[in-house]
C-alpha cells in the first residue's frame, strides 16, 4: 500500500507539473464553460445555459484526464522504457495501473471542484442527486481510462498523441458535449448517439436535473463500452 500511494502521488505531481497536462485537464473544460456561459449558448429547453453546460464540462473533464492525459503520458512512458522498469520493481504492474487510475480520480476531484465553483458564479444551483452524479462520474472514469490505456498500450507514442487528440475533438463536436446529439443532422446524430461521451454527458444531465432520474440506458452503454475497452486492452496492451 505504501508503494501504491507513493506512485499515485507521483502520478498526480507529474500531471500537474506538465503544462500540456494542465491545459487539457483543467484549463480547457473551465475555459469552455466560461466561454459558452458568457455567450449563453445552450438548447432552448434549458432555463439557464449553465444547467446544460456544467454536466457537459464535467463529462469533458473525465475525457480530458482519462483519455487524453493518461493515454499520452502512459504511451511515452512505454516508449522510453519507464513502464517496463516500474513493472519490474516491487510495485508491480498491477499496482502501477491502480496508481494511475487513483491519480486520474484525484485530478477529477480537482476538476469537479473548479467547474462547480465557476458554474455557481453563473447562477447554477445544486439540483438532482449528488450521489448518482458521483457514481456516473466514476463509471465514466472507468470507461475513458480503459480507452486511454488501450490506446497507450497498443500503438506508438506518436500515434497515441495524434489519435487521442483527434478523438478528443470528435467527442467534443459530435459526442453530446458541445451540443446534444438530437440537434445534429441525421447521420451525425446517429454517430453521436453511439459514442460513450454522449452516454456520459446525457447521464450527468439526467442525474443533475431538478427531477433526477436513473439513466439506465446510458449506464448500460457505459458499462458495455468499459467491458469492450478492457477486453481489447487485456489482449493488446504491451509494456515495452
Amino acid at each position: 500500500m505504501h508503494a501504491l500511494l507513493a506512485q499515485a502521488r507521483m502520478e498526480v505531481r507529474l500531471t500537474l507539473r506538465s503544462g500540456e497536462g494542465l491545459l487539457v485537464t483543467l484549463v480547457i473544460p473551465t475555459a469552455l464553460l466560461v466561454f459558452f456561459a458568457l455567450l449563453g449558448l445552450a438548447p432552448n429547453e434549458y432555463a439557464r445555459p449553465v444547467d446544460f453546460l456544467l454536466p457537459s464540462m464535467l463529462a469533458l473533464a473525465v475525457i480530458s484526464i482519462g483519455l487524453v492525459s493518461l493515454s499520452i503520458r502512459t504511451a511515452y512512458e512505454r516508449h522510453y522504457g519507464v513502464l517496463k522498469r516500474l513493472g519490474a520493481t516491487p510495485l508491480g504492474r498491477g499496482r502501477l495501473i491502480v496508481a494511475k487510475i487513483a491519480s486520474v480520480v484525484t485530478i477529477e476531484l480537482l476538476q469537479t471542484v473548479l467547474l462547480v465553483a465557476v458554474a455557481l458564479t453563473f447562477g447554477w444551483r445544486p439540483t438532482g442527486s449528488a450521489l448518482l452524479a458521483v457514481a456516473v462520474l466514476l463509471l465514466g472514469t472507468a470507461t475513458f481510462a480503459s480507452l486511454g490505456l488501450l490506446i497507450a498500450g497498443a500503438v506508438r507514442a506518436e500515434t497515441t498523441l495524434a489519435l487521442s487528440n483527434g478523438l478528443y475533438l470528435l467527442l467534443i463536436l459530435l459526442g453530446g458535449i458541445a451540443w446534444p446529439v438530437e440537434h445534429l443532422p441525421g447521420p451525425l446524430a446517429l454517430l453521436g448517439l453511439l459514442l460513450p461521451s454522449n452516454a456520459l454527458a446525457s447521464a450527468l444531465r439526467s442525474v443533475l436535473s431538478p427531477v433526477p432520474a436513473v439513466p439506465l440506458a446510458q449506464i448500460a452503454a457505459l458499462v458495455l463500452w468499459t467491458v469492450l475497452f478492457l477486453a481489447i486492452a487485456r489482449r493488446t496492451f504491451r509494456w515495452e
